[in-house]
């Protein structure tokens, strides 16, 4: 068998164990659930929710043009300039992104915002500018400056040049960003539940609406099909961006394109600034919200024992579930994204959208679809087993979208060197591809245990009282009425800020600009 087989045959061996958590965790459950409550008559509901669907699509349209436009210019100056302090602005723009919903939407309800789309549209861009900074960044900071730099020569005002030349070869990446955005903002629950109430409601919402508060399963059942096509288009559109995302670009090192700010070190300050007070304006006063009354939050949290669990043990939870989620999405992600960036079939391209589904699917659809199904071969639906396996769903994602551009990244000859050598695709991947996409194996951990600490929608449905995590447990305090219970939340908002926080630096340290090359 050639070398080329062999590797072609280790390939699909990978693709197996990802494919099988996939299939069992979230095909069958979200299969059953939609089988069992999709009975004669509920499709009218669809009809019946076209001004949710209508909102929906509106306020993700809105969210998607307002976080392009907020993150562009702090785009520009990361990818350009290089400058002390790059590296925390950059984890400092990522930390919003994976703060649980219920904080931002009572952080942004202390800042004074009522109940509006504008709230939510405010909320959404806060949590994504970070989206649009790494996925348009990772391009624009490895751009060749060659063709500029030959435009300027030739006479082209900087804009022009810009305009004609930097721009086209930043399009793909940018559609894959919006693309991204919008999905968030179309799939968004815990923000527009509390930033827009039920005047306001989104397809999600109203599926959690219609399932919790009216048990009407059916007409759930069939906006989470709408949802769902609504999800599979924007994610087979994610998938073309994607493939044509470095086609054609001549891409270096990123410390070749950086450069001193120079004269436009005060417009690059304030750029930095402006944005990064627009981003931590909720996130401050919720720190501030937890040390109002003399430290009454904190105060609340060490002699808080009413509850089924103390925030001790909440806290405790939360770290025990992102360490399984961290080791499940690393090893699960990782496999998919070695099939992924190594073939160009149409199965590889059914397993990366396959694994993307969890992110856009409605969180109240994963929890019933797990308590609905998940009683064979194994009974889990009481095992706190099912947290960490939610959490994976939706973190394994972030695993193969960080890998997938470092393993496509790696240069052939590299590989087709060792295989000519006599090496097994066993040992050019143990150390050559590795080595070489270790730190951004890291980044998707880092990432994975952020997701899992700050989960709130499926945790919601298969947490049991004894095993509530941190999100969980704020939102019940939010729930109960007192100034001293939204005082202890704020305080405990403030500890998963921290653990999220420093979980982010730690990953951003690792990430390595100039991976795949020498």
């Amino acid at each position: 068998m050639s070398g080329q087989a062999r590797s072609r045959r280790w390939i699909w061996v990978l693709a197996v164990p990802p494919a099988l958590f996939i299939a069992w965790f979230y095909l069958y459950p979200v299969g059953s659930l939609l089988l069992q409550t999709l009975g004669a008559g509920s499709l009218p509901a669809i009809g019946r929710s076209s001004s949710v669907i209508w909102f929906t699509f509106a306020q993700a349209a809105a969210s998607t043009v307002a976080t392009v436009l907020v993150a562009l210019p702090l785009t520009a100056v990361l990818s350009n300039f290089d400058f002390p302090g790059r590296s925390l602005v950059r984890a400092a723009v990522t930390v919003p992104f994976v703060l649980p919903t219920v904080v931002v939407g009572a952080a942004f309800l202390a800042l004074g915002v009522a109940q509006s789309p504008v709230a939510i549209v405010a909320a959404h861009v806060f949590f994504n500018v970070a989206v649009v900074v790494r996925t348009v960044g990772a391009t624009w900071a490895r751009l060749g400056p060659s063709a500029f730099e030959a435009a300027r020569v030739l006479g082209a005002r900087r804009f022009r040049a810009f305009r004609e030349i930097t721009l086209p070869a930043l399009l793909p990446s940018l559609a894959a960003a919006a693309s991204i955005v919008f999905l968030f903002s179309f799939t968004s629950f815990g923000v527009v539940l509390i930033l827009g109430g039920l005047r306001y409601r989104t397809i999600e919402v109203e599926i959690y609406r219609r399932a919790i508060t009216f048990l009407d399963f059916p007409a759930a059942a069939a906006l989470a099909i709408a949802q769902l096509v609504g999800v599979a288009g924007i994610m087979a559109w994610y998938g073309y961006v994607q493939r044509r995302n470095q086609a054609g670009l001549h891409l270096v090192p990123e410390t070749v394109r950086l450069r001193k700010p120079g004269r436009w070190a005060p417009l690059a300050t304030a750029i930095v600034m402006s944005t990064l007070a627009l981003l931590w304006a909720p996130l401050i006063s919720l720190v501030r919200a937890s040390f109002a009354g003399n430290g009454a939050g904190w105060r609340f949290l060490a002699t808080q024992t009413s509850a089924a669990v103390s925030p001790a043990a909440a806290i405790g939870n939360s770290l025990r579930y992102a360490g399984i989620t961290l080791v499940v999405a690393v090893i699960l992600g990782g496999m998919a994204a070695w099939v992924v960036a190594g073939s160009a079939r149409g199965t590889a391209r059914l397993l990366d959208l396959a694994l993307m589904l969890p992110l856009g699917t409605s969180a109240v659809t994963v929890g019933l679809g797990f308590l609905v199904a998940l009683d064979e071969p194994i009974d889990l639906r009481g095992s706190w087993v099912l947290v960490p396996l939610a959490h994976s769903l939706i973190a394994i994602p972030f695993v193969v979208r960080a890998t997938v551009p470092a393993l496509r990244s790696i240069r052939l000859e590299l590989k087709e060197a060792a295989a000519v050598l006599g090496a097994s695709p066993r040992r050019v991947w143990r150390e050559i591809e590795l080595p070489l996409v270790a730190r951004s194996l890291a980044v998707g951990a880092g990432f994975a245990a952020a997701v899992s600490l700050g989960e709130f929608g499926a945790t919601s449905f298969v947490a049991r009282p004894v095993s509530a995590t941190v999100p969980t447990l704020l939102f019940r305090l939010l729930a109960r009425p007192g100034t001293a219970s939204y005082a202890g939340a704020m305080a405990l908002a403030t500890v998963l800020m921290a653990l999220t926080a420093g979980l982010i630096l730690v990953a951003d340290r690792g990430r390595g600009g100039d991976v795949g090359a020498f």
